[in-house]
């Protein structure tokens, strides 16, 4: 009889420890006794996590830095919506969160250089000093540029549906923050509006895209979810590549600092070249001018010959 009690003890705890288990983030350290996750953030820097929700991209991307440096696995290897919307082109680096796991407005990454970001952990700003003035600036708007994998032609109405269907059930986006859906079959691409209500502060967006991000271009985030994948008409439509542009309630403040000396150095060769364009008319007319006043010049010298 003991035996049979301890055996049913040992099932027992068995089944508890496969139901503690962080369903959001595949990389959380799960204790059973009672059932609590954390994630480690840095050497003995332990965040505990509500794994019923999608975990704040801040913590997410110290995660990712720290594994990175301790050579723990973390990845294998349309156009903007307006002309302030702009791509995350720094990639992540390892940015202060605030105590609700919020990114801090001005990020110096533990150097003297520092820069200001956006609600979605996003530079927004040219590269400065730790005297940079940064203010908390909200993404209120995100497009998602996709290229789905070779398929049917999709109809575009039910390709809608089957996105807001497929943002909700894995990334917990209502419906009406989908705000327009455009599709080219003939490039595949998918290009998503999602949109908040400027001033609305209980919605993140930065936790779709970033977990979106590593579903199509690397790995899931999740501990034991699939590829992403949008439902049209029966049919699963998987997706290849992802670009993501950002729009800010306060339009960024970049500056030339933000071209690369190649491209500076394009413009300064196109102005050099206007430069001298200009300055060859110029030797034009005033040629053109001279041959002009001779020529008008010559009938009064024959007339007053004798």
């Amino acid at each position: 009889m003991k035996v049979l009690i301890a055996l049913c003890v040992l099932v027992f705890v068995d089944v508890v420890a496969s139901q503690c288990e962080c369903q959001s983030m595949k990389w959380a350290i799960c204790d059973e006794t009672p059932c609590s996750c954390k994630l480690m953030l840095d050497k003995d820097v332990l965040q505990e996590l509500d794994c019923t929700k999608l975990i704040p991209k801040c913590y997410l991307m110290k995660a990712e830095m720290f594994r990175a440096r301790n050579n723990m696995t973390t990845r294998s290897l349309g156009g903007k919506p307006v002309e302030t919307a702009f791509v995350d082109n720094d990639g992540i680096y390892d940015p202060i969160c605030e105590n609700d796991g919020k990114f801090k407005a001005i990020q110096c990454n533990g150097t003297d250089v520092c820069w200001c970001v956006n609600s979605a952990g996003v530079r927004r700003s040219d590269k400065g000093d730790k005297n940079i003035k940064c203010e908390p600036v909200e993404t209120y708007w995100v497009r998602l540029e996709m290229k789905h994998k070779e398929t049917t032609t999709l109809d575009n109405a039910k390709l809608k549906t089957g996105v807001e269907n497929a943002l909700l059930e894995r990334y917990k986006v209502p419906k009406n923050l989908v705000d327009k859906v455009q599709y080219d079959p003939e490039g595949r691409l998918i290009i998503v509006d999602v949109k908040k209500p400027i001033g609305d502060r209980t919605i993140d967006l930065s936790l779709m895209s970033y977990y979106m991000e590593k579903d199509v271009k690397v790995l899931p985030l999740y501990k034991n979810k699939g590829d992403f994948e949008v439902s049209v008409e029966g049919n699963k439509v998987l997706m290849e590549n992802i670009l993501v542009y950002y729009v800010d309630e306060t339009a960024p403040t970049f500056t030339m600092q933000k071209l690369t000396g190649g491209v500076i150095a394009v413009i300064v060769v196109v102005s050099l070249i206007v430069i001298a364009g200009l300055l060859v008319l110029f030797l034009i007319g005033r040629k053109q001018k001279a041959k002009y006043t001779k020529a008008e010049s010559q009938p009064r010298e024959m007339a007053n010959l004798p």
